[in-house]
């Protein structure tokens, strides 16, 4: 395993040798980027030998990061492993509030080709200094790097190189490293080698320079606001390597930040004080009159329904208007009832289908029975042959050309 520390554009690999089980002792500092490296081919010496072929320098091996008797790890360290051939990384940036605190890092490695499994304590102690945090932090957004890419110490040493010539700082340093999966950026598609992006925080002891301040300027947050490139002097620092989105850059001084002081409660221990027996309340309760109830409920919607019924009533009855309506209904109805007695009393024709008509099977016309009760809307088209009252003969054809019955 190594740890990196990163101070003032220096990058310092401390790397542990020794096997043994015990627990590794790394001490970063408040205020500053903590990288710590989980080397694959330290833990195989943890694994017994595999008694089948295969080549055991390749072992597939993942690993599981928790603060010591806890599911997760502390707020403020990150881990990723992109895949169990690749090697792990702790990472983040510890804040002075957890200076003093020791915090012991459970690290549990996965052998996925013998199911072994190892386990390590890393004991992280937080050191306290003076020059931490430095007053003026940038904040760059890079697009052609991963995460895990930034935090190898030759590419991290690269950026602060860059950043130092833009800058000229007399101290310079990383504060932290955030992928852009974790600020709610999407995941790449797999076309083009695409990369997530990251987020790098550098902190300095001078004011900004120049060329950091021109994204500030109108004519570049112009450009921003309609999603185009802003005219950057020193972006040709950065270009060969790093692609900075200088729309998303952030300045900040914290020696103009107010500070906001939340007040906590006070924790206590859990247990709630003795304050004698429960006494349960009295089994004579208070009767209570729920006739103004009643009242607000159904009296009063009642009363305000009669008084729109009565004003109802005396605009149709008693004004002029209500009486001509009525009339004016009254004779619809009328002349509607005697258009259905008219309907009623009418003589329509017979349909074709009631005249006379030849049987299909012994050739006869076949009378149709209408008798004068019958409703002629009830009447039936077709005629069965139960209905039959009289049959007639099928008139002949003589041989002159006349006919005769």
């Amino acid at each position: 395993m190594a740890s990196v520390g990163v101070f003032a554009g220096l990058i310092v690999v401390v790397t542990i040798l020794s096997k043994s089980h015990a627990d590794r002792n790394v001490y970063p500092s408040a205020g500053v980027l903590f990288v710590h490296v989980l080397e694959r081919e330290y833990f195989k010496g943890e694994f017994p030998p595999y008694p089948k072929a295969g080549d055991s320098s390749n072992d597939p091996i993942t690993f599981n990061t928790n603060l010591k008797g806890y599911p997760d790890r502390p707020g403020w360290l990150r881990y990723i492993q992109r895949t169990s051939h690749s090697d792990g990384v702790l990472y983040g940036s510890p804040t002075a509030e957890h200076v003093g605190k020791p915090t012991i890092i459970e690290i549990t490695a996965y052998n996925k080709r013998t199911f072994e499994t190892a386990r390590h304590n890393l004991v992280i102690n937080i050191m306290s200094t003076e020059e931490f945090p430095l007053p003026y932090q940038a904040e760059f957004f890079i697009k052609n790097i991963n995460v895990e890419e930034m935090l190898a110490s030759e590419v991290l040493g690269d950026f602060l190189g860059a950043v130092k010539n833009v800058w000229q700082p007399e101290r310079l340093n990383a504060i932290n490293i955030t992928s852009a999966l974790d600020r709610g950026g999407r995941v790449p598609l797999p076309i083009n080698d695409l990369k997530e992006g990251v987020y790098v925080m550098v902190g300095a002891d001078v004011q900004f320079s120049s060329c950091l301040r021109e994204v500030e300027t109108p004519q570049n947050q112009l450009r921003c606001s309609q999603e185009m490139e802003p005219v950057i002097s020193c972006d040709k620092k950065f270009r060969a390597q790093f692609h900075i989105d200088w729309c998303k850059i952030s300045l900040v001084d914290i020696t103009k930040v107010v500070p906001v002081h939340s007040n906590r409660p006070d924790l206590g221990t859990g247990v709630l004080p003795d304050i004698g027996e429960y006494n349960p309340p009295s089994e004579s309760l208070k009767s209570r009159d729920y006739f103004a109830d009643f009242l607000i409920t159904l009296a009063v919607p009642s009363a305000v329904a009669l008084v729109l019924f009565i004003i109802l009533g005396y605009s149709l009855c008693c004004r002029r208007e209500g009486v001509i309506q009525l009339v004016h209904h009254s004779s619809i109805q009328k002349s509607t009832k005697e258009l259905r007695s008219m309907s009623k009393n009418r003589e329509i024709s017979w349909p074709l289908s009631t005249l006379p008509v030849f049987h299909p099977v012994s050739g006869e016309v076949v009378p149709p029975i209408h008798p004068d009760n019958y409703e002629t809307t009830s009447m039936p088209l077709m005629q069965t042959q139960t209905n039959l009252q009289s049959q007639i003969q099928i008139p002949q054809q003589q041989s002159s050309g006349k006919w005769y019955s």
